[in-house]
């Protein structure tokens, strides 16, 4: 029987429907998602009303009752402090923020020369920019500036002591200035040599695998902290005499090292996860080692461990806060510094300057996260998204 008699055999495909307007409404996402069920919709409610709790108190505590402007202690205490708030008044002292911000930026940089760290981080987000972008081209190029002609570049600028410019010790750097450079040393410098430890530990040459294994187990075994204090105390007692290493040097070679430890057991965890059947294939077509891992084994690894591998370039911008154990001070360390200015000492300015800090913090590992997200789901090869 000939298919076009029958009437209810459709010659052509429907065209896709759009969702139903229940759905697709403000009413249909919090019914759908938020009060689906009796326990949804019973922590809804708790949650609503924890926040209707907190909300207003926190609002008004940050902003509404918080002072804004001042040049010291006195517009952010009581008279009863020997200020200018009247009595009874609690707020934040985002003042003492805006007096100190240049500070939290830069640490004690020289004022005339801080235009030098401003243009490096403008030439860094310059370059930064295009690599996250997946369509641009020239991404090899792009990466090549960032990751070896901005580091050259930017040592000059902010060190300087040649081309003219004013030479500017390591010790007065600080601030966010100096969690930056640490994260982005300690970042690019982690999955590189990462990758080669994790490589290195499933060798089967027993000299380079226990060399790996070796490194990784007693770098991963010990805290940051405690690395940081070996190469600020101990390293130079091994160096011979009238020669030192420079501690913001040793802080780059601490941190680095330790995220490249962490980082080799995520990229391990990614080789592991690869059917055998992909390095067979890559064995039947005829390719070299590098050639197998560099093509088809590490691309698929890495796709399959990027939340670990952001999880631990967050957990490294974090943990640069440790390096006030070595005098340096990066954002949080600057900030409780001027907790003992007499200029403003105050009941509301450590909490104040933490919230700040904190703020500063989340907004750096959030926007990580969030990338990661992005490029998990552009890298997504599962026809079912």
């Amino acid at each position: 029987m000939n298919a076009k008699n029958l009437a209810y055999v459709r010659p052509e495909m429907l065209a896709p429907a759009p969702a139903p307007l229940s759905t697709r409404s403000a009413s249909g996402w919090i019914r759908i998602n938020l009060l689906a069920t009796p326990k949804d919709a019973a922590l809804t409610i708790l949650a609503v009303a924890l926040l209707v709790w907190i909300l207003p108190g926190m609002i008004n505590w940050l902003f509404v009752q918080a002072a804004w402007f001042g040049t010291d202690r006195s517009f952010c205490t009581t008279a009863v402090q020997g200020g200018i708030k009247p009595n009874g008044w609690s707020g934040a002292c985002w003042a003492f923020v805006g007096d100190r911000f240049q500070q939290f930026m830069f640490g004690r940089y020289p004022i005339d020369e801080r235009w030098r760290p401003m243009l490096v981080a403008i030439l860094f987000i310059a370059l930064l920019v295009p690599v996250l972008m997946p369509k641009l081209p020239r991404k090899g190029l792009n990466a090549l500036l960032l990751f070896v002609g901005l580091p050259i570049v930017s040592f000059f600028l902010l060190h300087g002591g040649v081309f003219g410019l004013q030479k500017v010790e390591t010790p007065l750097w600080g601030g966010l200035m100096v969690t930056l450079i640490l994260s982005f040393v300690g970042i690019a410098v982690s999955l590189p040599v990462g990758i080669l430890l994790a490589l290195g530990r499933r060798s089967t040459m027993p000299v380079i695998r226990v060399i790996c294994v070796t490194f990784i187990e007693v770098i991963r075994g010990v805290p940051l902290i405690t690395v940081l204090f070996m190469a600020n105390v101990m390293l130079p007692l091994f160096l011979p005499t009238g020669y030192t290493i420079d501690n913001f040097l040793r802080a780059l070679v601490g941190v680095a090292i330790f995220a490249s430890a962490y980082m080799a057991e995520v990229v391990r965890g990614g080789l592991q996860a690869i059917p055998k059947g992909q390095f067979e294939g890559a064995d039947s077509l005829g390719l070299s080692y590098w050639q197998k891992i560099r093509l088809i084994i590490m691309p698929q690894a890495l796709k399959l461990v990027i939340p670990g591998i952001v999880n631990t370039f967050i957990g490294l911008f974090k943990d640069t806060s440790l390096v006030s154990i070595i005098g340096m001070f990066d954002l949080l360390g600057i900030v409780q510094l001027n907790f003992t200015d007499t200029t403003w000492i105050s009941p509301v300015t450590p909490i104040t300057g933490l919230i700040f800090a904190g703020f500063i913090f989340w907004l750096f590992c959030f926007g990580m996260s969030r990338y990661s997200a992005f490029m998990e789901r552009h890298l997504d090869t599962n026809l079912k998204r």
